[in-house]
């Protein structure tokens, strides 16, 4: 495998649910936010900053977890933890990213720049946050989901309450599908000493599970309602909660690789509630 090849894989590129994940949620904001008619320039900013900031996160997250990832069954073989990667290499290439997306922004308002910088430092501190922070799928939450106060920054120049509930929604969101990512890895995570919400919610995993995907689709609901969506908004929400008991089905019974397709399936639940809020704007 070449070189490129390794830097491809140390950014995810090969695993892109990790983008959609980010970016279903800043869409969300950004149609909202533009009462339906988002700039296509900011759409393809916040487009490109979404994969530029999530490709650093991971370049960063594997120079963290560089001395952890070789005893974990899914990681042993990424570049950093496998010498593929130098480790300063991997820095290297999260800070190149990180400014390239803060160039990006420059020619928006102050307020989405000063944004921009919190989300950078929560982005680069969320691996240490696993070491101990029991439910570090919270922060997770916070940095995959800030691209919606930003959105509504760069467009309407505030923050408004509505986008800090979207912002509590996404939280309860990433808690919901980075737990089913966490119950795959919880065997060699108890033996590390690492600190997740799989381990942290024990036997109750799978019904907080459940529970954080209805706090999700009802405060993203209400919030939907007040900005006068209605019918084609309330089908995509429905689509959503058909995705999320789908998602029971796959991890009540705990398997690695049920756990594992239901987190890579909540790109669909995501895709349904943008469907359902674009659709409502554009057939009024």
């Amino acid at each position: 495998m070449n070189r490129l090849q390794q830097y491809f894989r140390l950014i995810r590129l090969d695993k892109p649910i990790g983008i959609l994940l980010l970016l279903w949620p800043t869409l969300w904001a950004l149609w909202m936010a533009s009462n339906g008619k988002p700039d296509l320039t900011l759409v393809a900013i916040f487009t490109l900053g979404t994969v530029l900031m999530r490709s650093a996160g991971c370049a960063i997250n594997d120079y963290a977890d560089r001395d952890f990832d070789k005893y974990v069954q899914r990681t042993v073989d990424r570049p950093v933890t496998s010498g593929k990667i130098k480790p300063y290499e991997a820095v290297l290439v999260a800070l190149v990213l990180a400014l390239i997306s803060f160039a990006l922004i420059w020619p928006l308002n102050t307020l989405t720049k000063q944004l921009s910088i919190a989300a950078v430092i929560i982005a680069a501190t969320y691996p240490y946050f696993k070491r101990f922070f029991a439910i570090p799928q919270a922060y997770l939450g916070i940095a995959f989901g800030f691209g919606i106060p930003m959105s509504f920054a760069a467009v309407q120049n505030t923050v408004p309450a509505a986008a800090w509930w979207l912002l509590v929604a996404n939280i309860f969101w990433a808690v919901a599908y980075d737990t089913e990512y966490a119950m795959v890895d919880r065997e060699d995570d108890l033996k590390l000493g690492m600190k997740t919400s799989a381990i942290t919610f024990g036997s109750y995993d799978v019904a907080i599970v459940m529970l954080c995907y209805a706090v999700n689709l009802g405060i993203i609901g209400v919030i939907g309602w007040q900005f006068g969506l209605r019918i084609w908004f309330v089908a995509g929400l429905l689509v959503a909660v058909v995705c999320a008991v789908y998602h029971y089905t796959l991890i009540r019974d705990r398997g690695r690789a049920g756990c594992f397709a239901a987190f890579r399936h909540n790109n669909w639940l995501g895709a349904a509630i943008f469907g359902g809020v674009a659709l409502d704007y554009l057939l009024r």
